[in-house]
């Protein structure tokens, strides 16, 4: 059950992505903000679901498991493009786009890193709430 779980996560992560993706590369077509948009993303909700699945948190074991296979594991491991920012930072710099390859990781870096640590801060207010 635990692999269905993952599966059906990952699938609709990565139909999400997709979307996503599209939507903000609409809007931008030199620089892949698509993929930032949803690294970025990405990273905010697995570090809410990163404090909110922490044993000390409200959650549940049983939704703690159900939490970490499905959304963290399988809907954030479909959405979250690590591969796709590779590929595109390749691509700018072998087109020579120094600044555009050098902003997206400084960007992706930075901003994947802030976006998990707020999550993660959203999380655990969360957590602090009282009642379930």
């Amino acid at each position: 059950m635990t692999y269905l779980w993952v599966a059906l996560g990952g699938a609709l992560g990565s139909v999400a992505r997709y979307w996503m993706n599209g939507l903000v590369s609409q809007r931008f077509d030199t620089f892949p903000a698509g993929t930032l948009a949803v690294n970025v993303l990405g990273s905010f909700v697995i570090g809410v679901l990163g404090a909110l699945t922490i044993p000390e948190g409200k959650m549940s074991l049983e939704g703690r498991v159900f939490a970490t296979q499905f959304l963290m594991i399988g809907v954030c491991g479909g959405f979250t493009t690590f591969s796709s920012f590779s590929l595109h930072t390749l691509n700018l710099l072998r087109d020579r786009e120094w600044l555009y390859a050098g902003g997206n990781v400084l960007l992706s870096v930075a901003l994947c890193l802030i976006a998990t640590w707020l999550g993660y801060l959203v999380g655990l207010v969360f957590n602090a709430m009282k009642g379930n």
